[in-house]
């Protein structure tokens, strides 16, 4: 009976592993667009700072939704900024996940959020 309680508590360990932290925990600063280069040369740059707000070191999941001028979502890319890094409480990280979306001349608003936390 032992052995199987054991079996049981390190076969759920990995879910533990979510933060105490949530999306609404850490906050996107200084959020911009940049488009450098032309033709099939065009290079975005959508870059800005993630701030970990919470009580706990943990990282947090970016998205980044590209839209037309209707609001319609053209494309969406997400990302861990700090990768498998926590980021300690009250630090920031800079994040560009520009090199992830293929430039449409369509797109004409982006919006960002955090879309998932974890502690690594």
């Amino acid at each position: 009976m032992k052995t199987l309680i054991a079996a049981a508590l390190l076969l759920l360990a990995p879910v533990a592993s979510h933060a105490a932290c949530s999306p609404a925990d850490f906050a996107i600063k200084d959020f911009k667009f940049k488009s450098t280069g032309t033709g099939t040369g065009l290079r975005l740059s959508l870059s800005g700072q993630l701030v970990n707000h919470c009580t706990e070191a943990a990282a947090a999941q970016v998205r980044i939704e590209a839209k037309d001028s209707g609001g319609k979502v053209l494309q969406s890319k997400q990302g861990w900024p700090a990768g498998t890094t926590n980021i300690a409480p009250g630090q920031s990280v800079d994040f560009d996940l520009g090199r992830l979306f293929r430039y449409e001349s369509d797109m004409q608003d982006y919006t960002v959020s955090v879309s998932d936390v974890r502690a690594w």
